[in-house]
């Protein structure tokens, strides 16, 4: 065979392969846990009783800030794919205990002692949250190859589900990208790149650490009390961008003030969701969304204790999280 055809050849196959999806050119697949067979926690496995000791030690006392946003009758939700809006209602109020006796303990006492209750109901990726590694997956199986067709039942996942995440407690970074450009909120479909962070960080005058919990701030929950505004086409992370958060800077956990994290339409025309899928599923990074940056961004905190726990839902793909900041020194 002489050079040229084989030139030619291999030409053709170059141009094929960069006319695939690159997802597909990556050969992309779940990852395998450097933590063993058994993992269903990912990167959290980066939290050691030297980090959690170590991130302690640094608080600085005094101030404290909630990262958590208010659940309410027509807040902002995933509803796209048929997912549920979410409900409040009472099943016991004070006149209608005296009127229903359901303990049958006559009216004076009902009348005496008052009793209210509520139940709710919601889409488990609704309000504060953090995504499980059960979340998403790629051709049938999640990270660490566990295969849905073995472990997803009728009743959440067998593993991976949301109650084997531990109390996290560990370093956090604020990266404010609209403060960094001097903006209010970033623009509808914006797609936050490594230089964007690597902007911020700079003026910012931090640097990302292994184990980190990274939190980027679009300024779109500003508009959360506005569920139309808030949801229309966010800004959010690159594919790219979250490839550099974890596999060159170190993170742990990533995290938007966004219901979506990632911006669309996808980057990949193989996959929807590709910051998902290769976060979650590639990675074992778990996400956290809809988190309340403004009031560190007002203060210009950007490195603090960040220790949350998710509610122990069991074999769930996510779960509501109330994380709170601490200033360090």
């Amino acid at each position: 065979m002489t050079m040229q055809p084989l030139f030619r050849a291999l030409s053709a196959f170059l141009l094929l392969v960069s006319a695939l999806p690159a997802a597909m050119a990556e050969g992309r697949q779940p990852g395998v846990s450097p933590w063993g067979p058994d993992d269903e926690i990912g990167r959290l496995n980066l939290m050691t009783d030297e980090s959690r000791a170590n991130v302690l030690s640094r608080i600085l006392g005094g101030k404290s800030y909630d990262l958590s946003v208010e659940y309410y009758i027509g807040m902002p939700s995933w509803q796209a794919a048929g997912d549920p809006h979410y409900r409040i209602w009472m099943t016991h109020t004070p006149e209608g205990t005296v009127i229903d006796d359901p303990m049958n303990l006559g009216v004076t006492m009902n009348q005496h002692v008052s009793y209210t209750g509520a139940a709710v109901s919601m889409y488990t990726h609704m309000g504060t949250h953090i995504d499980a590694l059960n979340h998403f997956g790629l051709d049938g199986k999640i990270w660490n190859g566990f295969a849905a067709k073995d472990y997803a039942g009728d009743r959440g996942w067998r593993v991976a589900g949301i109650e084997n995440f531990p109390p996290i407690i560990a370093r956090g970074v604020l990266i404010d990208v609209a403060a960094s450009k001097g903006k209010r909120m970033l623009p509808d479909g914006y797609r936050i790149s490594r230089s964007d962070i690597e902007e911020a960080l700079r003026q910012q005058q931090i640097k990302l650490q292994t184990g980190d919990v990274v939190l980027l701030r679009t300024g779109r929950m500003q508009d959360y009390d506005n569920a139309k505004a808030y949801m229309r086409n966010p800004p959010g992370l690159s594919y790219h961008a979250a490839k550099f958060l974890v596999e060159t800077a170190g993170a742990m956990i990533v995290g938007a003030d966004n219901l979506s994290l990632e911006a669309f339409p996808s980057e990949l025309e193989s996959d929807y969701v590709p910051v998902h899928t290769y976060l979650l599923a590639e990675q074992g990074a778990p996400i956290i969304e809809l988190v309340n940056l403004e009031e560190l961004s007002s203060d210009q905190v950007y490195e603090f204790a960040f220790i949350g726990s998710p509610l122990k839902l069991r074999g769930a793909d996510a779960a509501p999280l109330r994380p709170t900041a601490f200033p360090l020194r």
